[in-house]
């Protein structure tokens, strides 16, 4: 059996932001369909708060494949200069079991959940929106940004926050143009970056909204907002995250990814345990691309996209590396 091996290097080299949105799009749509399966999470704790994995599989029989992603956190990582979050994908030949690849699981996740970040927003807010504010200038930022002008390549401002420690969007901002080209190829030449540290102004100023951080209290306020507002909350991916003043969900349309996981541990956990929303009020974001639910239906507007994460996208996204590894004879083919 002949298989591709791709490490982290060979994964820069070939991944594209458009085709993984593209993939991303198709996962949500067989979801809604029921032609992708999502198999039960194994999760296990070595030591509380130091070290921890999952494994998260699934089946695409569009794709004819199946896989799985198993990934870790591992404190001690920092300490021996090495990432303290582990993550390798594989993925089989549905007829065969052949193994069609492993890869590097980190960069794949990152890229796949830009795409999921910026499909909400495609879907859900103003087609002429203009102005994004991203709340967090970790990593995942910019693959929310590029993802962003791809699906709206008329995009002309974007506004970086860390309220945290502002130094860090002023750093971000600085060389987000040249690694979105570099890293993504996506060109941000007509695009203008500011950092900031006054959400309660230049949230106001902003057609779409993501939020990428791991806050357990809600960080955008609901005096902040303005008709017409799209919101996508990719930070809140476990039990507990908050980022969303709750009120917000009040007045707003709403969609997830998945309604079984995002109940539990989306950001529309909290709001659908204080009774601001039911599971009622929510659709999947399958079903809108499908044409069977409704979304905005005015520019007044005020939608939210919670996608807390399936394993389904990186398998499909690992699926898009692959096909570009082997048009580009990139990766390692071994025997096993």
């Amino acid at each position: 059996m002949t298989t591709r091996v791709m490490n982290r290097n060979d994964i820069m080299q070939v991944i594209e932001m458009a085709p993984t949105v593209q993939a991303v799009e198709n996962v949500y749509t067989m979801k809604s369909r029921g032609e992708a399966v999502a198999w039960p999470t194994v999760f296990h704790i070595f030591e509380e708060g130091q070290r921890d994995m999952d494994i998260r599989s699934g089946y695409l029989p569009g794709e004819h494949i199946f896989g799985h992603k198993t990934i870790g956190f591992f404190a001690g990582n920092a300490e021996k200069g090495m990432p303290t979050l582990m993550a390798t994908i594989n993925v089989f030949d549905e007829f065969t079991g052949a193994p069609v690849g492993i890869l590097e699981g980190a960069y794949i996740t990152g890229v796949r959940t830009g795409a999921a970040g910026a499909i909400g927003a495609k879907y859900l807010a103003r087609k002429d929106s203009e102005t994004l504010f991203i709340l967090g200038a970790g990593n995942q930022a910019a693959y929310q940004i590029a993802a962003t002008i791809v699906c709206f390549p008329d995009l002309k401002k974007v506004y970086v926050a860390d309220l945290l420690c502002p130094e860090n969007a002023e750093k971000f901002v600085a060389g987000i143009r040249a690694r979105l080209l570099d890293e993504l190829g996506v060109d941000a030449s007509g695009v203008s970056f500011e950092a900031t540290n006054e959400p309660e102004i230049t949230v106001p100023l902003s057609d779409i909204v993501i939020t990428v951080t791991p806050a357990r209290e809600p960080v955008i306020r609901k005096e902040w907002v303005r008709p017409g507002m799209h919101f996508s909350t990719v930070g809140s991916d476990m039990e507990g995250k908050e980022e969303l003043d709750p009120e917000i969900f009040a007045r707003a349309k709403v969609f997830v990814d998945d309604m079984e996981h995002c109940v539990e541990a989306g950001e529309v956990e909290i709001p659908v345990k204080k009774g601001i929303v039911s599971e009622a009020d929510i659709n999947e974001i399958g079903d809108l691309i499908l044409g069977n639910c409704e979304g905005r239906t005015s520019d007044e507007d005020i939608t939210i996209y919670d996608p807390a994460g399936m394993a389904l996208l990186d398998i499909a996204a690992a699926k898009v590396a692959l096909d570009l590894a082997e048009e580009k004879d990139l990766g390692t083919t071994v025997e096993l």
